[in-house]
C-alpha cells in the first residue's frame, strides 16, 4: 500500500499543497481531480521522487521512501506528451527501463513482447515511434511504464493531447489494462468525466487540500460543498430559506418553493444551499417550476434547456426559444450542508 502523509509544498511563495494525505491500495486506481494549478502534477512528482516536498512523508508497505531516489522507487510514469525517445524503435523504447535495471537481453525481449501485447501493439516492435499516431505513441508510453512491473503506475493527464473520440477509446482500453495489471495507479486529470470513467476512488484537490474523497458515485451524489458541486457541474445551485413542511422540509427560493431532501437540523428560516439536478425534472402542467426558454443545446441523449430564471434542465424534446415550459420535480432538492453564498 502507498501512503502519502501530510505533504506541504509552496510555489512562488504561495501555498500549493497543505497537508495532503491519502492511501492507494494494490490494484486500486485513485484519480487526483482538480482545476489547473491545484497541485495535482506537483503531488505526483513528489510521490515519484522527482520533486521534494517541504514537509511530509511517502511510504510503501510501511517503509518510508521519502528520500529514496526516483529510480529505486519502482514507480512507472506516463505523461501527456508521451516522453518517448524519437531515435529509438518501439521495442527499444519499451525496453529502456528494463535495460537500466540490468535485465538480460533475453528477459528484455520476453517482457517487451508481453507489454506490447497488453497494449495491443504486437508487431510494432521495429517501428519508429515518430511514425505512430498519437494514440499508438501513448500505448507505447504505457507499455514502457508497465514493462518493469512497477509497484505504482502514475499517469499525468495521459489522454490530454488526444481528440475526443480517441480519448474515449483509449480510456476504455486503459481501464481494462489497469484492471488486468492489478497495479496501484494514480491518475491525474482535470476532466470530471474522465475521472469518473477510470477511477475506483476520486480525490478532489482545491485550495491545497483534498476537499472530497470517495467513489465516483459517492462524489457525484454528495459533492459535500458548494465549490465541489460547481466544479463537478452536478446541476443548479439554489439558495433559499428552509422551513418545516408536512412531509419534508421546504426550500423557498427566488424561482419557486421546492421540497428539500435534508438530513441536517436547521432552524426555521435558515439560509440553505441545495442542488436542483437538471435531470430531476419533467414537463407537467401542474409543475411548480415555470419559466421561458432562452437557449437549447443538443447533448446526445437529451437537450440542455436554459431558462429565463437562470436555471438549466435536461429534456427529451427541444422546446422553442421563448416558449414557456412548466416543470415538475421528480426528486427533492438536495441540501448542501455548511454552504454559504459566494
Amino acid at each position: 500500500m502507498l501512503q502519502v502523509v501530510n505533504i506541504h509544498k509552496t510555489y512562488e511563495g504561495q501555498p500549493l499543497l497543505e497537508g495532503v494525505s491519502f492511501t492507494v491500495t494494490p490494484g486500486e486506481t485513485v484519480c487526483l481531480l482538480g482545476p489547473s494549478g491545484s497541485g495535482k502534477s506537483t503531488l505526483l512528482r513528489i510521490i515519484a521522487g522527482l520533486e521534494e516536498a517541504e514537509e511530509g512523508r511517502v511510504y510503501w508497505e510501511g517503509e518510508e521512501i521519502t528520500d529514496v531516489p526516483p529510480h529505486r522507487r519502482r514507480m512507472g510514469m506516463v505523461f501527456q506528451d508521451y516522453a518517448l525517445f524519437p531515435h529509438l524503435t518501439v521495442a527499444e523504447n519499451v525496453a529502456f527501463g528494463l535495460r537500466m535495471q540490468g535485465w538480460s537481453p533475453q528477459n528484455q525481449r520476453a517482457r517487451v513482447r508481453e507489454a506490447l501485447e497488453r497494449v495491443r501493439l504486437t508487431g510494432f516492435e521495429a517501428r519508429r515511434v515518430t511514425d505512430l499516431s498519437g494514440g499508438e505513441q501513448q500505448r507505447v508510453a504505457l507499455a514502457r511504464a508497465l514493462a518493469p512491473r512497477p509497484r505504482v503506475l502514475m499517469l499525468d493527464e495521459p489522454l490530454g493531447a488526444l481528440d475526443r473520440a480517441l480519448r474515449e477509446e483509449l480510456l476504455e482500453e486503459l481501464r481494462g489494462i489497469l484492471r488486468a495489471s492489478d497495479v496501484a495507479a494514480i491518475y491525474v486529470t482535470h476532466d470530471q468525466e474522465e475521472a469518473a470513467a477510470i477511477a475506483d476512488r476520486i480525490l478532489i484537490l482545491h485550495g491545497g487540500k483534498i476537499v472530497r474523497n470517495g467513489t465516483p458515485l459517492e462524489v457525484w451524489n454528495d459533492p459535500g460543498s458548494l465549490w465541489t458541486a460547481q466544479f463537478l457541474g452536478v446541476g443548479n445551485i439554489l439558495f433559499g430559506e428552509c422551513y418545516p413542511g408536512s412531509e419534508s422540509p421546504v426550500l423557498k427560493t427566488a424561482v419557486g418553493q421546492f421540497p428539500l431532501l435534508c438530513p441536517h437540523c436547521h432552524e426555521p428560516g435558515a439560509r440553505v444551499g441545495a442542488i436542483l439536478r437538471p435531470s430531476a425534472v419533467e414537463e407537467h402542467p401542474q409543475g411548480e417550476l415555470r419559466s421561458r426558454v432562452t437557449d437549447v443545446l443538443f447533448q446526445r441523449e437529451h437537450f440542455r434547456v436554459s431558462l429565463q430564471n437562470g436555471l438549466y434542465v435536461f429534456l427529451p424534446r427541444a422546446p422553442r426559444i421563448g416558449e414557456r415550459v412548466t416543470l415538475r420535480l421528480k426528486a427533492p432538492l438536495q441540501c448542501l450542508e455548511g454552504v454559504t453564498e459566494m
